[in-house]
């Protein structure tokens, strides 16, 4: 925590000398973003990753079929109602009467050609992996629109609710709010007198920035009017030094990736005993308690408790020993490789303190047992990647298919011919016997070393009274301010 305070005091400082924040600021205004990431772009979230500032501004001037309220609920956004068939295959949407900020009325033929695209060959889309589902995309007049599904997904709505499934054509999306310039690093939202109106008078105008997680903090520090969000473990000490009010702090119940996996299968991590010695030996719960997060558990199967599909996730063999005889075991297993010199691992770990912390734990851990680690950036060579990714909607699936022979390293054919049929299975308890094989198969052979759930958090003013936490960390703009009776 030495090194933090310092880079913060010298945010705070900036900040009070620029005069971004001050006390006793009116309750009134716009309402100040600053989501933790680069300048916030329109973005085609099909060529690259929406990064916290793109996604705030996605969600906010272009909208999905459906959409997150505050509490990441469904509700309706570019339809205006849908009905779902019995069997649950058929989700058929009617389109309410919307405008291109461009001009031109919003059509269903419109609608089912972003949709395709999200699916396409070259789409980089971080949805399409789990959006398989989908057989056809089917406008049936310019006010309906039909996705057939190839078995019923009950969280399906979840996913298309998410900004990397928004409609956006030729640069621009159909509202609710409007974007101008203000600045290198922001932008203004604003909403339509229509709109606003339709919306109610607690719709305010946003300006919202990119920004490091100091200068974010730092904002928020200096007067408590700016809501901060897209935090990470990474960046959590950062905002643990500024030493605001525990009430500041908004944490989102999140569940999905937060671990290592494997970039090779080559040497001795080709081994499966010394991967899973590699996953033994961490100690989870002295981690957890450190980061400082409330509520962090450690976690030892690939997928998240509580996910519906799979209620009964694997363990790997060692989940039920005690940390004193896990390490035991797998100090024997290293000794057992007969290495003259200590095995070296390269780690691939993001920027940030958090992740700095965590990485201070595998290495600690990992030398107890006779290997070495060291720290490399994101894209360098290495033997391990770190993985920091919130789930977008209750699917085995999502946890599953980050293991397949096409996206990892560790892979069995059999866990993928698994997900196969359980992708084309016409019944949920069908697709779930194929979820818990793959889901067996896959924990037997260590393609990921689980630690905790992922981390993510905010810094709320008082005056936003209808920010709410969520399950997939979303916050859409109009949902801010909650409506008064």
């Amino acid at each position: 925590m030495t090194k933090v305070r310092p880079l913060l005091h010298a945010a705070l400082s900036a900040a009070a000398l620029l005069g971004l924040a001050g006390c006793g600021a009116p309750e009134s205004g716009p309402i100040e973003v600053s989501a933790i990431g680069g300048p916030p772009r329109l973005a085609n979230p099909n060529l690259a990753a929406l990064d916290p500032p793109s996604a705030f501004l996605v969600g906010a001037v272009a909208q999905g079929l459906v959409q997150f309220n505050g509490a990441g609920e469904i509700e309706p956004a570019l339809a205006q109602s849908w009905i779902i068939s019995d069997d649950g295959l058929r989700y058929t949407f009617r389109l309410r009467r919307a405008e291109w900020v461009r001009g031109g009325r919003v059509t269903a033929d419109q609608v089912a050609a972003r949709l395709r695209a999200a699916l396409g060959r070259s789409s980089r889309n971080k949805l399409k992996p789990v959006l398989g589902a989908i057989a056809a995309i089917e406008p049936m007049t310019d006010e309906v629109l039909e996705i057939t599904l190839r078995g019923p997904r009950p969280f399906f709505l979840q996913l298309l609710a998410h900004p990397e499934l928004a409609i956006i054509q030729q640069g621009a999306g159909t509202g609710p709010y409007r974007m101008a310039p203000a600045g290198p690093a922001g932008v203004r939202l604003r909403q339509p007198r229509g709109e606003e109106e339709e919306a109610g008078e607690d719709a305010p105008e946003i300006l919202l920035r990119g920004e490091r997680a100091a200068l974010a903090v730092a904002r928020f520090a200096g007067g408590q009017r700016v809501l901060v969000v897209g935090g990470t473990i990474g960046d959590l000490p950062l905002a643990r030094a500024a030493e605001l009010p525990a009430a500041a702090f908004v944490f989102d119940p999140v569940s999905g990736l937060f671990g290592l996996s494997f970039a090779a299968r080559a040497g001795p991590l080709a081994d499966p005993a010394v991967r899973r010695a590699l996953a033994m030996a961490i100690d989870r719960q002295a981690l957890a308690t450190a980061t400082d997060a409330p509520g962090l558990a450690p976690r030892t199967g690939l997928v998240s408790p509580g996910v519906q599909e799979l209620a009964n996730a694997a363990l790997p063999d060692w989940a039920a020993l005690p940390q004193d005889q896990r390490r035991a075991e797998a100090a024997r297993a290293i000794a057992d490789l007969g290495l003259e010199a200590p095995l070296r691992l390269r780690v691939a770990m993001p920027e940030g303190p958090g992740y700095r912390l965590v990485f201070a734990f595998l290495r600690h851990d990992w030398r107890l047992i006779g290997v070495d680690a060291v720290r490399v950036r994101p894209g360098q060579a290495a033997d391990l990647n770190f993985i920091d990714e919130v789930a977008p909607a209750n699917l085995a699936s999502w946890y599953l298919r980050h293991f397949t022979c096409d996206a990892s390293a560790i892979c069995d054919p059999a866990a993928d011919a698994a997900l196969l049929a359980a992708r084309l299975a016409p019944r949920p308890a069908d697709r779930q016997a194929q979820f818990a094989t793959a889901d067996r198969i896959l924990t037997g052979l260590t393609p990921f070393i689980p630690l905790t759930q992922p981390v993510r958090w905010s810094l709320v003013p008082r005056r936003l009274t209808g920010f709410r936490p969520n399950p997939f960390a979303r916050h859409p703009a109009v949902n801010l301010i909650a409506e008064r009776d």
